[in-house]
């Protein structure tokens, strides 16, 4: 080993992004956050993963705090490390797909209040959902890092792994990721994925993985060996289970090999003695869950994300129908067979296992459809990598004929009605961006914090608002 080339592999840190939505559905507080950020800066990561995904949603819907001013203060903090935000392609971090005008809006302004990374993906690997996202990241100087939703599958070869890296190198991203959301890649198997990327394409090579399948570990292991550049970590009070392997551990793995981090274990340390009285809080008042600390060995037999196990429990529960449990892990794949096959990632996951849900109580498939089953059969989402059952799609949305464009071509610009729709409650130029991915809960917060400028007293109740489900 000592002869061979040095060649660090970075780190990339989750603990204010993925690792709270991953274990503590994405509650962790501004105000959590901000004492440690000085002590982060120095640690030398490659990035620090802190805004998009789901806390954009939570920060509003839960915390009743602004997350444009989370990014600023998070910004602050950081002197020297770059920003990183998950960005769900055209969905940009809502549910449906917005017109080209919000999404280029959204990019200019989150990369104006600090982000430097982008990370942009799509639920069905439709790359012409990524082309808007890209094309404005590239334009105000970011860092556009393309991310693969990594399934498995008969379609998801590693040259079809291969040919999708090549056309994203081309499209004009800075890094690709291999976003393996549900921890399905194991070992020997990402040897064989990364050493195949790293022949085809230049730009560097991001794995991130989840350890609800308990291989996450290895898997970074052999990754790295084979050439993978930079690796997903979360600090070890909030590593594990459905969030990423821990930080510290990997650093020491790498320790006196060609592939050292180079970073300190005492500033790791500290780190994560900080956090470890929030994990601790988290546990006793139930937020944390013991349960997504484990190894769920049923993500590689059915291949289902941890947070997506926990939606399916709790639909049943909602129905009374517990005891059809398995009935359901057993329709998921069959619905997702119907389905083209899509990596089940938000939303296509959701998609997915709310639909094999209805199809297990209903007694009788698609007897019951979501709006979402139909616009997804309906090509309102983008291409999937295999056809969808002609029967199934028949069924749900009969004579109408799908689409075939990208999907936004269809959606006329956006911006202007959602501005005259806003203006009695605009403070900041985001405030236009926050009401146009979630108009309801965006109100809400707007009044709360007008309440709260102009000092009248806002009921406890309305802080607390457990209506709507992260």
């Amino acid at each position: 080993m000592a002869d061979q080339v040095k060649r660090p592999v970075k780190i990339t840190e989750t603990i204010l992004r993925d690792a709270h939505q991953s274990l503590i559905a994405t509650r962790m507080s501004t105000e959590d956050m901000l004492p440690i950020l000085e002590t982060m800066d120095k640690v030398g990561y490659h990035a620090v993963e802190c805004w998009g995904g789901a806390t954009f949603d939570a920060s509003l819907r839960f915390l009743k705090e602004d997350p444009w001013e989370r990014l600023r203060k998070i910004r602050k903090g950081f002197k020297n490390t770059k920003l990183q935000m998950l960005f769900r392609g055209q969905n940009i971090l809502g549910y449906r797909h917005y017109a080209d005008d919000v999404v280029e809006y959204f990019v200019q302004k989150s990369i104006a209040n600090g982000i430097d990374i982008i990370r942009i993906f799509d639920a069905l690997n439709d790359l012409r959902n990524l082309e808007c996202a890209v094309r404005a990241t590239n334009k105000e100087n970011g860092h556009a890092q393309i991310a693969i939703s990594y399934t498995l599958g008969d379609a998801y070869t590693v040259d079809y792994y291969v040919d999708l890296a090549k056309k994203i190198e081309e499209m004009g991203a800075s890094s690709i990721c291999i976003k393996d959301m549900a921890g399905l890649l194991v070992p020997y198997e990402a040897t064989k994925l990364v050493s195949a990327l790293k022949a085809a394409v230049k730009i560097p090579i991001d794995l991130h993985t989840h350890y609800t399948s308990g291989v996450a570990s290895m898997t970074y292991m052999k990754a790295v060996e084979a050439g993978c550049d930079i690796i997903d970590t979360a600090i070890s009070p909030f590593a594990l289970g459905t969030s990423q392997p821990a930080t510290e551990v990997m650093v020491e793995t790498f320790k006196g090999t060609p592939y050292d981090t180079g970073i300190d274990q005492n500033l790791l340390s500290q780190i994560a003695e900080y956090f470890r009285p929030i994990r601790d809080k988290a546990l006793e008042t139930g937020l944390l869950n013991p349960k997504v600390m484990g190894v769920d060995i049923k993500t590689l037999l059915y291949q289902v994300p941890g947070g997506m196990l926990s939606n399916l429990v709790s639909q049943l529960k909602e129905a009374h129908q517990e005891d059809k449990y398995y009935e359901v892990l057993q329709e998921v794949p069959r619905v997702r067979k119907d389905f083209g096959e899509p990596p089940l990632v938000t939303p296509s996951s959701q998609i997915v296992g709310t639909q094999a849900v209805l199809n297990v109580i209903a007694g009788e498939r698609y007897k019951m459809v979501t709006k979402e089953t139909k616009a997804l059969l309906s090509g309102e989402y983008g291409q999937t990598v295999k056809p969808f059952n002609k029967e199934v799609q028949k069924k749900v949305i009969g004579d109408k004929k799908p689409i075939t464009c990208r999907p936004a071509d269809l959606i006329e610009p956006e911006l202007k009605k959602i501005e005259s729709e806003i203006a009695e409650w605009k403070q900041q130029d985001e405030d236009v961006l926050t009401y146009a991915l979630f108009p309801q809960v965006a109100l809400d917060f707007f009044k709360y914090r007008q309440a709260q400028q102009t000092g009248v007293d806002v009921n406890a109740a309305d802080k607390e608002n457990k209506a709507y489900p992260v």
